[in-house]
C-alpha cells in the first residue's frame, strides 16, 4: 500500500478498529455510549434499514453525525436484505458518497466497478468484499478474490467465509500474511472463527467487526466482549 487508508479522519491500520453494523434505528445517546466502549466505525446497514428512499436513509445518518461511517448497501445473494434493482442500489451508493468515508460493495456485484470509480472519485475509501457462508476457499481461490477486487480499482479487499477448522483459520491468516499491496480485511464466520475477529487485526487486517444488538453474521460477538478482549491482546 503507498498511501494510508482512512475512514474519515480514522487511519486504519494503526491499531485494532472496530466496526459495529448498524440500521436505522440508532440514536445518539445510544451511539455515544458505544463509542465510549470502543465504537471505531458506524457500519451504516442499508439494506436492513425500514425505507430505502434516499431522503429516509440521508435524514438517517443524522444520528451518527461526527463518527466514522462505513455504508453497506449488502445483496441478497450474499446475506443482505437488499432485493431490489441494482439501479436503485447503484443510485443510493452515489447519494451517501458525501456523507460516508467508506462503501462496501460485493466483488461480484454488477455494479462493483461502477461504485468504486464513484468512491475514488470522491475521495471515499472502497471496500470490495467476497461473502462465502458455507466454507472457506482454497489459497488459489482467495487468491483469485484479492485479485479481483484490485482489478476493481478498490482500496480494500474483504473476505469473509465459514470456518470449519483450524486449517481455514490458517488460510486466511497466510492470505493476510503474503498480501501487502492492497488492504485487507479477513473475517471468519461461525462459532470456530472467533479467533480470527480478536487476532487477525495483529496480522493486518483492517477491520474486525462486532455487534451491539443483533449479530448480522455468524459468529460476530458483542462490541464490550470484543473491546475487552482487545484491550487485553493489544495493550498499547
Amino acid at each position: 500500500m503507498t498511501r494510508p487508508l482512512r475512514i474519515g479522519s480514522l487511519e486504519l491500520g494503526t491499531r485494532p478498529r472496530v466496526a459495529v453494523p448498524f440500521a436505522d434505528r440508532a440514536t445518539r445517546p445510544e451511539l455515544a455510549a458505544l463509542r465510549r466502549q470502543g465504537l471505531d466505525v458506524a457500519e451504516l446497514r442499508v439494506d436492513h434499514f425500514a425505507r430505502f428512499d434516499a431522503e429516509h436513509v440521508l435524514a438517517s445518518l443524522d444520528a451518527f453525525a461526527g463518527m466514522p461511517l462505513l455504508a453497506t448497501i449488502r445483496s441478497a445473494a450474499e446475506g443482505g436484505g437488499w432485493k431490489g434493482p441494482d439501479a436503485e442500489r447503484l443510485a443510493l451508493f452515489r447519494a451517501l458518497l458525501p456523507r460516508v468515508g467508506a462503501v462496501d460493495v460485493e466483488i461480484a456485484s454488477a455494479i462493483a466497478g461502477d461504485v468504486v470509480a464513484a468512491a475514488r472519485a470522491a475521495g471515499v475509501l472502497a471496500i470490495a468484499s467476497f461473502h462465502d457462508f458455507a466454507k472457506t476457499p482454497d489459497a488459489a481461490a482467495l487468491a483469485d478474490v484479492v485479485a479481483r477486487g484490485r482489478a476493481l480499482g478498490a482500496d480494500v479487499v474483504k473476505i469473509a467465509t465459514a470456518v470449519a477448522g483450524r486449517g481455514d483459520v490458517r488460510s486466511l491468516a497466510r492470505l493476510l500474511v503474503t498480501t501487502d499491496d492492497i488492504g485487507v480485511i479477513a473475517i471468519g464466520m461461525g462459532d470456530r472463527a472467533v479467533a480470527t475477529r480478536v487476532l487477525f487485526p495483529a496480522l493486518g487486517s483492517l477491520l474486525t467487526y462486532a455487534h451491539a444488538g443483533d449479530a448480522t453474521a455468524p459468529g460476530q460477538i458483542p462490541l464490550a466482549e470484543m473491546t475487552a478482549l482487545l484491550a487485553r491482546l493489544f495493550p498499547d
